[in-house]
């Protein structure tokens, strides 16, 4: 069995007539956090929706390359995307929970999947919030709102939700930017603890997240994938100039 768990070779992604991404070749090992880094516009969120092919919804998208998650190409016509997207999950910038109660918000990828056994999807549901470090937040409260809930704690449960369909990787795009630090540092804390169960992809714009949170870090400019290392290596010895620019403050 391979040790990686997403592959990517010779990628290149077009808008149109504007390449977004540029021969991109990036692998990630199973059970580690990588973190993308890079200023905006310089592909970093749009190579993480090639992994759960998030990028389909765009008009006008053209791939040329591959993008393998446990050995499969995932942009294979024998892929269903549906499946993939259950074996891949993705929590977003803003926490976006449905306006039903904690435990339906966590239940529903269940219900979506055909799973109605209701002991099944209860032990799942109270897994996934605790595994998501809210469930002595929120106990008591299942059957309230999610709106009510702070911004970290809807972030929290929207990572309760992902976790509930049982993928291999999670897909994070700056899942703390819209929070205050004492959110942020439990999602972080939540990251260090998921990762022994599943490989994690991170895009951050914080630079001091990316040193905490990831084994590895790479290093995006104007679409093309610069350097890909170990994080200590990218912070304190990277071989580019213009990652060395950017890791040290001097543009982005």
């Amino acid at each position: 069995m391979s040790k990686l768990t997403v592959e990517v070779k010779n990628l290149n992604l077009f808008y149109g007539s504007f390449q977004a991404l540029k021969t991109i070749n990036f692998e990630a090992k199973k059970h580690t956090v990588t973190a993308f880094i890079g200023p905006s516009g310089c592909g970093k969120s749009t190579l993480l929706r090639t992994f759960n092919r998030m990028n389909d919804l765009i008009d006008n998208v053209r791939i040329e390359g591959n993008v393998y998650v446990d050995g499969v190409d995932v942009y294979s016509k024998k892929v269903q995307v549906d499946e993939l997207r259950k074996k891949v999950g993705m929590v977003f910038q803003k926490p976006n929970p449905f306006p039903k109660s904690i435990f339906e918000n966590v239940a529903y990828g269940l219900r979506v999947n055909g799973i109605s056994d209701k002991h099944v999807i209860e032990e799942r549901v109270i897994a996934s919030i605790q595994q998501s470090a809210l469930w002595e937040e929120v106990k008591d409260k299942l059957k309230k709102s999610a709106m009510e809930l702070s911004g970290g704690q809807q972030q929290r449960l929207c990572i309760a939700r992902t976790l509930a369909i049982q993928p291999k990787v999670i897909l994070m795009d700056e899942p703390a930017s819209a929070l205050d630090p004492i959110s942020t540092g439990k999602i972080e804390e939540l990251i260090h603890e998921l990762k022994k169960d599943y490989t994690i992809i991170i895009v951050t714009h914080n630079m001091q997240q990316a040193s905490r949170v990831s084994d590895f870090t790479a290093f995006f400019y104007l679409g093309e994938l610069v350097e890909w290392d170990t994080t200590t290596k990218i912070f304190m010895n990277p071989k580019d100039f213009k990652t060395q620019n950017y890791v040290t403050g001097r543009f982005g």
